[in-house]
């Protein structure tokens, strides 16, 4: 259920003994006290772990993690190349070419990219030549062809397309009007990587330039850390969803389709399921049938106290729940927005299971602190965390915030000045404020005011 109220911040009773590491902690732990926001952070992040690596097309992996050492096999370039079209010459028979007095050459041949059989070039002889090419034997440098006559027949550069098959582009003359050095326009043999060079690291992320360098050595499966597969899901009988007629006390279901997008920005594969009612049964239900793609859940709605809070009740039982270890546990943060947290592992798998609040801006927030941390843990990732920096508080009054909670404002972040400007106000309701906003500005527990002027922890969400 999507509740529009958290409740006001209660006495801190005496701390808890730490749950144990490397799991969730027990259902019912830690509901008579207020957590942390780092206490619940370092909870998840003791349960969940890298996803165990497998083997992808270059295509599927891109976003994962290299698990392997990437060695090249063979040279790359493999062979010499020009990286012009011209001729291909011994610098010899050009040495004092000018406008005037050009060096006229006979042309033995066209060598276009692909080519296998190469013409040979000797004194006085002159190969036509593409780029990407291979250099023929005898030649040491390239003449771009805006340095000559065009050839025989020809007399710009426009002359340059290859011959047609079975003609080799013999015979002709061209007229060279400049000299060249030694090894001219020419792309050495492992100019970009050498045999036995290391290509990629384990651990590197592969974005585009590394899976084109993969491709490029003749790699086509790698080893990696795979996205992980994440199940969103909203709870709320008064949701609708978008470009469906809205009827009365309801609401366009927003949340699902931005903890999906935020999922995928942070590097997992999303899937959003669509709103389910507030009856128990029915999300117990569909959280059982998503288990067979999850490494993670999300819920949005239903974790507070409300009469219609239903996820409690369903995720008390759902999957197996005789799994030694499983179980959501449903806590309060000393935090706004975004006081009202569940989380702990379900089903035969111990898959990881984040509930958050129903509010919009309490949804997002607590996704950027807690759930895209979790994804790129899953991802074997070491940088797990947003960039978080120090501004000055840019505002034309002073910002309060509740003792004892540890507040999350959106914020407009300007890097040149250095400065932070409060977007919106502080309500968990105003998602409008949240999508011009690329920052969250921290306003510390110990704080419960922040003035103009005031140096601030800014979380760069942007």
């Amino acid at each position: 259920m999507s509740s529009t109220a958290e409740p006001a911040p209660a006495a801190d009773p005496p701390s808890a003994p730490a749950p144990a590491p490397g799991r969730p902690s027990a259902p019912g732990f830690g509901q008579d006290r207020l957590w942390t926001v780092d206490e619940h952070l370092a909870d998840i992040l003791a349960a969940v772990h890298p996803l165990d690596p497998i083997e992808l097309q270059l295509p599927d992996a891109q976003g994962c993690l290299l698990v392997e050492d990437v060695t090249v096999p063979a040279a790359l370039p493999p062979f010499d190349n020009s990286s012009m079209d011209g001729y291909a010459v011994r610098t010899a028979d050009v040495a004092g070419a000018t406008e005037e007095f050009p060096a006229v050459l006979t042309v033995v041949g066209d060598v276009a990219a692909g080519s296998g059989s190469l013409p040979e070039v000797g004194p006085g002889t002159t190969a036509r030549i593409m780029t990407g090419a291979p250099l023929p034997p005898g030649a040491e440098a390239v003449v771009p062809v805006e340095w000559t006559d065009g050839g025989t027949g020809g007399g710009a550069a426009t002359a340059m397309s290859p011959a047609g098959p079975g003609d080799r582009g013999a015979g002709g003359e061209v007229r060279i009007h400049r000299p060249v050095e030694a090894r001219a326009h020419v792309r050495a043999r492992g100019s970009d990587v050498r045999a036995g060079d290391l290509a990629l690291a384990a651990g590197t992320v592969l974005g585009p330039p590394q899976i084109g360098l993969l491709a490029a050595i003749g790699r086509g499966r790698v080893r990696v850390r795979p996205r992980p597969r994440v199940v969103v899901i909203s709870t709320g009988s008064e949701l609708v969803q978008p470009g469906e007629p809205l009827g009365a006390g309801q609401i366009y279901d927003s949340n699902s389709f931005a903890l999906t997008a935020a999922a995928r920005d942070a590097g997992a594969i999303a899937y959003r399921v669509g709103a389910v009612t507030d009856d128990a049964d029915t999300l117990r239900s569909t959280i059982e049938d998503q288990l067979i793609r999850a490494d993670l859940i999300v819920t949005t709605g239903g974790v507070s106290v409300g009469a219609y809070d239903v996820v409690k009740e369903a995720l008390s039982s759902v999957g197996d729940e005789d799994e030694a270890g499983a179980g959501i546990d449903f806590r309060k943060l000393a935090m706004q927005p975004g006081r009202p947290q569940g989380f702990g592992s379900i089903g035969p798998e111990h898959i990881p299971l984040l509930a958050l609040p129903g509010n919009p801006v309490s949804c997002y927030v607590s996704f950027e602190l807690f759930v895209r941390p979790a994804i790129r843990a899953l991802m074997g990732l070491k940088d797990i965390h947003r960039p978080v920096v120090r501004a000055t508080l840019a505002a034309d009054r002073t910002l309060s915030s509740p003792a004892g909670r540890r507040q999350f404002l959106r914020g407009a972040y300007d890097a040149e000045a250095g400065t932070v400007t409060p977007v919106g106000g502080a309500g968990s309701h105003l998602v409008a404020a949240l999508a011009h906003a690329d920052a969250l500005i921290v306003v510390p527990e110990e704080s419960s005011e922040v003035g103009p002027g005031t140096e601030v922890e800014v979380v760069l969400i942007g």
